[in-house]
């Protein structure tokens, strides 16, 4: 979501929009929605406007009119990039719909790529990769593990998770549907190779060679887990292990959208999945996995595995066809 997408293209309307801003930081939503219809009256499609007008309106509280907002949205918005069907969604006016919303979670990363560790880190607590990391070495100690051959970290962003995986594993690669993120990583020289691509396309793109595979933080944008599970196994080796974060809930719904356009996935839901999946589960924990408006959010880890039994013909009499021990 460029800078440019923040312009009309008509200066006055711009301003009123850039003073509505200003009224908005300072809590001052019905001056702001006010400024907002203004700029719309002379630039009727942009679609910026419109989502700001959404987002303040429901802020004030006025959720009829945040949908009403939010769906002129989605019809000027082609590629998804403000996640108008996302919004609607979250308010229960519409479907989130399956899989990713690639436009979205493409534009939200690349506007976020910059301040992406300041912001995740320093200020809400987020602690996923650490967490990750011990239950992986955990694991690793308990099977008699003392590295990885090759390592596939989906969603790689800044390189936080990967930071921590570098010194056991041997050829290190990162996924992120963000090219922004992956700029930023590449300057860290972490990975051996970056790939920017959705990730369950790049998943089904691959062969049997991975003995980790990593998500810090990924899934919680995929909806269902099933359609990624479905991709990500063929991936492993036979014995190679999957670790990876959700953020939680404890109701009958197996996964549903929250009004921080994330994904929280049920307990009992997830573990059925990893069994339909045909992985075995190795740690299945419940943690704190970061704070969102002073609000911990708690999380599902998971570590499973790929039973060794499942290496396909295509890697039979390989070398390297098992997880380093």
């Amino acid at each position: 979501m460029s800078k440019a997408s923040f312009s009309s293209g008509d200066l006055i309307a711009d301003r009123r929009v850039d003073y509505a801003r200003m009224l908005a930081e300072g809590g001052d939503y019905s001056a702001a929605i006010d400024l907002i219809g203004q700029a719309l009256e002379l630039a009727p499609d942009w679609a910026a406007a419109w989502d700001l007008l959404g987002s303040y309106e429901e802020k004030a509280g006025n959720v009829a009119a945040a949908i009403a907002a939010w769906r002129r949205l989605e019809a000027l918005d082609d590629e998804g990039l403000f996640g108008a069907r996302l919004k609607l969604a979250a308010h229960k006016a519409g479907p989130a719909g399956d899989g990713t919303a690639v436009g979205y979670v493409e534009a939200l990363f690349d506007q976020y790529a910059p301040k992406f560790e300041d912001a995740l880190v320093g200020k809400l607590g987020y602690r996923v990769p650490e967490l990750l990391d011990t239950l992986i070495q955990e694991e690793m100690a308990r099977l008699g593990l003392t590295g990885f051959d090759k390592a596939l970290d989906l969603g790689c962003g800044t390189g936080l998770m990967g930071a921590r995986l570098r010194e056991r594993v041997r050829v290190l690669e990162g996924i992120d549907i963000s090219a922004a993120m992956i700029a930023e990583t590449a300057r860290k020289n972490i990975y051996d190779s970056l790939q920017k691509a959705e990730l369950v396309a790049s998943l089904n793109a691959r062969r049997a060679d991975a003995d980790l595979v990593t998500a810090a933080d990924v899934l919680i944008y995929c909806g269902a887990l099933g359609p990624v599970l479905t991709a990500l196994v063929p991936a492993l080796r036979g014995g190679g292990l999957v670790a990876f974060s959700l953020e939680a809930h404890d109701g009958d719904e197996d996964v549903f959208l929250r009004p921080s356009l994330r994904y929280a996935h049920g307990i009992a839901a997830t573990r059925d999945a990893l069994v339909v999946a045909g992985l075995d589960i190795l740690r299945f924990e419940t943690a704190i996995l970061r704070f969102d408006r002073g609000a911990p959010i708690t999380g599902i880890l998971v570590v499973a595995r790929k039973p060794a039994l499942e290496l396909s013909a295509a890697n039979d009499g390989e070398d390297g066809g098992d997880v380093a021990a």
